[in-house]
């Protein structure tokens, strides 16, 4: 059997794939029982209410994604330059619609129970927090400059447009350039340039 440890995770694993299927109201414990192919009754073992599914589900996506930045931001070569962290953006964009597919609509699904749920909220904001600290610091290698307001506004605009990728239908996606990420990540990336904010902000912020 499992140790405890891995059993969370294959539950959680699974708990996304069922998000990504079914969506907020099909995340039931059978479903993640079938899913994971575990006795029936297991996850509301681990798991006594929905809630408790939701929490663990945002928790354990929020490690992961944490630890993936973490690691991101230690490894940051001398030399980047800023075609490269356009064309890192333009991965992940690629990613949230593809190898990443079910995180990213599980993601989505978490965000709308954060509405009504504080706790998977907080695990969200460590989401949020390690993608603006991550933007800001691969800004400053390349020796640009980006407030925490604009790589929140970078974040936001990453998870809006990988949203329309899934949701549009495909000849409206094409119409509007959302099936260029390269093109969508270079415009985000100005988008959230600090010199799109008030001159007195940037003031403020040179003075302080």
């Amino acid at each position: 059997m499992p140790q405890r440890g891995n059993r969370r995770e294959l539950l959680a694993d699974a708990a996304i794939e069922v998000l990504a299927r079914d969506g907020g109201r099909g995340l039931t414990h059978r479903a993640i029982d079938r899913e994971a192919e575990v006795p029936e009754g297991t996850t509301k073992n681990y798991y006594p209410t929905r809630s408790a599914v939701f929490l663990a589900v945002a928790r354990y996506l929020a490690a992961q994604h944490t630890e993936a930045l973490r690691s991101l931001r230690s490894q940051v070569p001398a030399d980047v330059t800023g075609e490269d962290i356009a064309a890192l953006y333009a991965a992940m964009l690629r990613r949230m619609s593809t190898s990443a597919r079910s995180q990213f609509l599980a993601l989505f699904e978490l965000h709308l129970e954060a509405v009504r749920n504080p706790e998977v909220r907080e695990a969200l904001g460590d989401i949020t927090e390690a993608n603006v600290d991550t933007a800001v610091q691969l800004q400053t290698a390349v020796g640009r400059r980006m407030s925490r307001r604009g790589a929140g506004l970078l974040d936001a605009g990453m998870l809006g447009v990988a949203l329309s990728m899934l949701s549009l239908p495909d000849d409206l996606v094409e119409e509007l350039g959302f099936d260029d990420p390269d093109g969508l990540a270079r415009a985000l990336l100005s988008l959230a340039s600090v010199r799109d904010e008030p001159a007195i902000s940037v003031l403020r912020d040179h003075a302080s």
